[in-house]
């Protein structure tokens, strides 16, 4: 959102940003950041408030264009980073589930926006998740833009080979022979670490131990910290709160193991292969079909079978062709950064403004966001 919204000041916009709460530091120039108090005991009632609130001041100080990341109405675009509320409500929910308050608010507000005559222009990450879209919504297909996948330059730029895996090592008192297998992702276990705590315990014992597995994310680690005791892996298994030195431990690692239950795109695959680092990856994930044009590691099919996970990872592990996947995917990665420098969304989000202006008989000299 941030990089959309600098994009936006750059090409001469306004943007104001509403949010329930902001952590960091304010943007400056040409970003109004509103936070708005909220108040509700359960979810969905504070979102509610927060909309209305929201839409509220978004009514009286008029806009040209009302963008919108979480699903709710009045919205002229929608940036779709969640999947389909309706496909998991059906498929992973129970009948009973379908009878709350809670499933009746998300419901209409995914409605508001797919609907086919909800008006709301929707800026896809991943073809995959159009297909249920419709399934459920028949929204239809002009006003789907997929965008192109962006990696920042600045932020993958790459260090030394070496150097990064003395980093890595060093830094959680690895062996400097080690294998380390590296899980990105707040949700462990949507993420699957669960099933990639199952590999590790899977391995054949001469590999199993000289074989590490870091887990980096926001979650709550006591299950999975459960698990690996276990399993008799509390030596191999080291979970990390959230960190900003992925790319160097990227850069460290020998592999990304990412066996996801559910990911819409999963741009830790493109940062992975941006860092020459080979993935294992399932194949639920949307971005997982670059990974496999690429040729820069292995999917995992499904419906997800654990032995299926265990068979790639220690063939991966004891493959000679780590060094060709991770050439073919920091290839592949390069050739992303060339085609999108990170203006692609703000410009398919100005392209929807000016189309609405004309629409309601204003020019596109016009233009205010």
């Amino acid at each position: 959102m941030l990089r959309m919204a600098r994009e936006l000041v750059r090409l001469g916009n306004t943007v104001d940003v509403y949010t329930m709460s902001w952590e960091g530091e304010l943007p400056q120039t040409g970003i109004n950041t509103h936070v708005l108090p909220v108040s509700g005991l359960l979810n969905h009632k504070r979102y509610g408030n927060f909309i209305r609130h929201a839409q509220s001041e978004i009514t009286q100080d008029g806009f040209d264009l009302v963008v919108g990341f979480n699903r709710m109405p009045g919205l002229d675009a929608y940036f779709a980073a969640d999947p389909c509320f309706a496909e998991r409500a059906q498929k992973q929910r129970s009948f009973f589930y379908r009878l709350s308050g809670r499933y009746r608010w998300f419901s209409a507000c995914e409605r508001a926006v797919f609907a086919p005559d909800a008006g709301c222009e929707i800026l896809l990450l991943s073809a995959k998740e159009k297909v249920d879209f419709q399934h459920w919504y028949a929204t239809p297909d002009a006003r789907f833009h997929l965008l192109p996948p962006y990696l920042s330059a600045e932020r993958m730029a790459l260090h030394g080979k070496t150097q990064m895996r003395q980093y890595l090592r060093q830094t959680f008192g690895f062996g400097e022979q080690d294998y380390v297998l590296l899980a990105v992702g707040s949700g462990f276990r949507t993420k699957g670490l669960d099933r990639s705590i199952h590999a590790v315990a899977a391995l054949p014992p001469d590999l199993r131990g000289k074989t590490r597995l870091l887990a980096v994310g926001q979650d709550n680690p006591k299950v999975f910290k459960r698990l690996a005791a276990d399993l008799g892996l509390q030596e191999r298994i080291h979970i990390s709160a959230g960190r900003s030195d992925i790319p160097q431990l990227m850069q460290g690692a020998d592999l990304l193991i990412h066996p996801a239950r559910r990911e819409l795109a999963g741009h830790v695959l493109l940062e992975a292969m941006a860092s020459g680092l080979p993935v294992l990856v399932s194949d639920v994930c949307g971005y997982a079909l670059h990974i496999e044009q690429a040729k820069a590691g292995k999917l995992i099919a499904e419906p997800f079978r654990q032995q299926e996970l265990n068979t790639h990872l220690t063939e991966m592990l004891m493959s000679g062709m780590r060094d060709e996947w991770a050439a073919n995917g920091l290839k592949y990665a390069q050739a992303i950064m060339a085609a999108n420098d990170g203006s692609a969304e703000a410009k398919i989000l100005l392209a929807i403004a000016k189309s609405k202006l004309r629409s309601q008989g204003g020019g596109a000299d016009d233009l205010a966001l």
